[in-house]
Formats: structure tokens, C-alpha cells, sequence
């Protein structure tokens, strides 16, 4: 089986909204010889940033041209090692290397007859627990970006989530001021909402108050996650991480920046709360030194940015090995989700699996053949051969689609 060629496109999802740029999914689909195509994705959803990602699966896409792709490992060490980009890495580059790797994998599913898991090891686990993520922006199919101010908005969230069979959610309780003008809600660095430390009483009490009116809604045995998506430093995440600290929270994200190792062990240091990355880190090589100095309690891999599903099986062995758990980041489209619950499946070390609030969005649902949901809090792994999803026809005919590569009229 030979690589004949490689479509890189833009998903038309619908505009999702994102104070951090329209919601534009880059996917990748690896064709061969013998007509068994594969799907990956670079994951630059959002922020900005994908149109790097679109132009880098381009470049990677002429280094894979011709070789067999059932040998993964050879193909990703010929990326990371003979593209003189590639051992430097950096968020784009690594996105380009993950859709392509995820894509071989779900090609050597297909030809094999298997799902992806089976090629990681095989099942661990199966009824994956779940929880609904970012509810400061609200929860729903239809939410119009109704973000949460008032603590009263926060409960009425999370009994919502309660009702619909969740045991466990997740917020950034600072990222929206308090302070409305004309109409506005403040976000981070706007207005004098500031949330770098020393934080003013205002602040910790603002975060305090949303975060106790959640848990007294959702009740004892519910788990919280507090995320900061780290916009705040080092003082300001202590001062966050002792005041909720009765409040029981099941673990603390991206509290500072995300590649900053010395404040993540101040943190370490000053909380007893788990603290969980990573996200925003890519590789083995990105992951070392928080292993070695004991800094994560929960790893948060994207496997659309930390170098695809091969390496991070890899990142999660590691993270087994210093007794750290594994969340994996899930913030794409369909595609991505599938990869998770793949890997999700494998791993001994599994914790929870991440349902975004964009996941409910009915346009990206639509884009894709299978819209995977989990039911009562709970996401079954799907036993179709390869990553178990893949775009519909309709969605890749709208697709802006740059091909690398031989033509071949039946991978249209």
C-alpha cells in the first residue's frame, strides 16, 4: 500500500463563535493506492492560527508522498527529523505532524478491520465517565454566546447539567467580569476586571461566590474542575487555589502559563488541589519536565497538537509511569473527538473525558456521519473499524480542499 495523495481542507462547521476567532476545523485525508483513505485533524479550531495549520499539512504532505503508510513510526520520525522544522516543533508544526499521524492510524484501522484502540493495546475501558466543559459560557444547542456573570447563573447551569445525568463539570469562574456596561460583559484584560495578582477582594469574592453556588447546586457528589486557561499568574492562581479550597475541587487547569515550569511548582507547593495541563504542551520532550519534578497530577494532551495519537500514547505511558492521570483535551471537531475516545479506550490510566460546551453546536454535529453523544454522563467508545468517524459528503464538498499529490476520482 502506497500514499498517492493528501487533501488538506478547511471544515465548514458554522461560525460557533469564539472571542478567540471563528470556529474553522483543519482536516487532513491521507489517500492510497488501494482506495483505504484516513482522517486527521490539526488542532487549530480556534484562537488563530489555522490557516498556519492548513498551509503546514500542505508542506508535511509532500515529505509522505509515496510511502507505505502502515509504517507510522518511520513516517513520523521522517517529519520530526528530515523537515529541518520539525525537531524545532511549536504549536503549528506539531498540529501538521498530528492530523497526519492520526489519519495513518485510522487507515491501518481500516485495513485491518479494527478500531483504532485495538492497535493501542486494545479496551481498558468502555462506559468512559464525562463531564460538560466551560460552563461560564453557558450549556446548551443554542445558547447565542449567553455567557454566565451573576452566581445565580451559575447554578441555574449546572442543575441543567445535573438533569441531563452529569456528575461532574467544569468552569472558569474568572474569565467573565461582573461589570456589564451597555450591554458588555468584560473579559480578561478589559476594564478594571484584573486578574493578575495581587487580586482585589472583589476578584477572589466574585470567584468564591460562582463557584459555591454551583457546588451547592449540584450537591456534594459532584466534581468540580476549575480552569483559568491561564490568564492568571502565579500569585493570583495561589490566591484562587486557597480560597476555594473547601469547596472540594476535583482538580485545578491551566492555572499559569502553560510552558512555565517554576511557577507551576510554586503552585505545586502552595496547593493541595491536583493540578492538571497540558493541552498547550507538545511531546515527550514538552512533557519531561513536568514529570520530573512532579508538577501534574492530571495530563490534558490534544492529540491534534501534542504529535497525534502515536505520540500520545507515548505521553500517557509517561504519565503513568510518575502515577499522573490523563484528560485528554478535546476541543475540535467531530474528528478529534473520535481520536479521543479512542486512546481514552487504551489507556490504564484514564480519568475523564472532556465534552465541550462547543460540542453541542448543531452545525459542527452535522458535519460529520456519526454525532458520538454521550448519554446520563457516559460516552460508549464505538468499535467501527479506524477512528469511527469521518466527514459526510455533503461537508467535504463545501470544503476549500488542497490536494498533494496523484488525483484519483474515486477518493472524491
Amino acid at each position: 500500500m502506497k500514499i498517492v495523495s493528501v487533501d488538506c481542507m478547511q471544515m465548514p462547521s458554522g461560525n460557533a463563535g469564539s472571542s478567540r476567532g471563528a470556529w474553522s476545523p483543519v482536516l487532513v485525508r491521507i489517500n492510497t493506492d488501494e482506495g483505504i483513505s484516513g482522517w486527521g485533524e490539526a488542532g487549530l479550531a480556534y484562537g488563530k492560527g489555522w490557516r498556519a495549520g492548513l498551509g503546514m499539512v500542505q508542506d508535511f504532505a509532500e515529505v509522505i508522498i509515496g510511502e507505505d503508510p502502515m509504517n507510522i513510526e518511520k513516517i513520523w520520525e521522517k517529519i520530526f527529523r528530515k523537515t529541518f522544522w520539525g525537531m524545532g516543533g511549536g504549536t503549528v508544526v506539531f498540529a501538521g505532524m498530528s492530523a497526519i499521524d492520526i489519519a495513518l492510524l485510522d487507515i491501518k484501522g481500516k485495513a485491518l478491520g479494527v478500531p483504532i484502540y485495538q492497535l493501542l493495546g486494545g479496551k481498558c475501558n468502555d462506559n468512559l465517565r464525562t463531564y460538560a466543559s466551560q460552563l461560564q459560557f453557558n450549556w446548551g444547542t443554542e445558547i447565542k454566546n449567553q455567557v454566565l456573570v451573576e452566581p445565580e447563573e451559575y447554578a441555574e447551569v449546572t442543575h441543567r447539567v445535573v438533569e441531563e445525568g452529569y456528575d461532574a463539570i467544569k468552569v472558569d469562574p474568572i474569565y467573565h467580569s461582573p461589570r456589564r456596561a451597555n450591554g458588555k460583559v468584560y473579559t480578561p484584560g478589559e476594564g478594571d476586571w484584573k486578574i493578575t495578582g495581587p487580586l482585589k477582594k472583589e476578584v477572589i469574592d466574585t470567584v468564591y461566590n460562582r463557584v459555591a453556588a454551583m457546588r451547592e447546586a449540584g450537591g456534594d457528589d459532584m466534581d468540580i474542575i476549575i480552569e483559568m486557561h491561564s490568564n492568571t499568574d502565579t500569585i493570583a492562581a495561589i490566591q484562587i487555589a486557597e480560597a476555594l479550597k473547601d469547596l472540594r475541587i476535583f482538580y485545578y487547569e491551566e492555572p499559569v502559563h502553560p510552558l512555565n515550569v517554576e511557577s507551576f511548582a510554586q503552585i505545586k507547593q502552595k496547593t493541595s488541589i491536583p493540578i492538571a495541563t497540558g493541552e498547550r504542551i507538545y511531546t515527550r520532550q514538552g512533557y519531561r519536565p513536568f514529570f520530573e519534578k512532579r508538577l501534574i497530577d492530571v495530563i490534558q494532551p490534544d492529540l491534534c497538537l501534542c504529535g497525534g495519537l502515536t505520540e500520545a500514547k507515548k505521553i500517557c505511558d509517561m504519565a503513568w509511569t510518575y502515577d499522573a492521570a490523563v484528560q485528554i483535551h478535546v476541543c475540535g471537531s467531530p474528528i478529534s473527538k473520535a481520536a479521543a475516545l479512542q486512546i481514552e479506550a487504551a489507556i490504564p490510566n484514564f480519568l475523564i473525558h472532556e465534552h465541550h460546551q462547543r460540542a453541542l453546536n448543531p452545525a459542527s454535529r452535522a458535519t460529520c456521519k456519526y454525532d458520538w453523544q454521550p448519554v446520563n454522563g457516559r460516552y460508549k467508545v464505538p468499535d467501527l473499524p479506524g477512528l469511527g468517524q469521518e466527514p459526510t459528503e455533503e461537508t467535504i464538498a463545501r470544503c476549500d480542499i488542497k490536494t498533494i499529490g496523484e488525483y484519483r476520482p474515486y477518493m472524491r
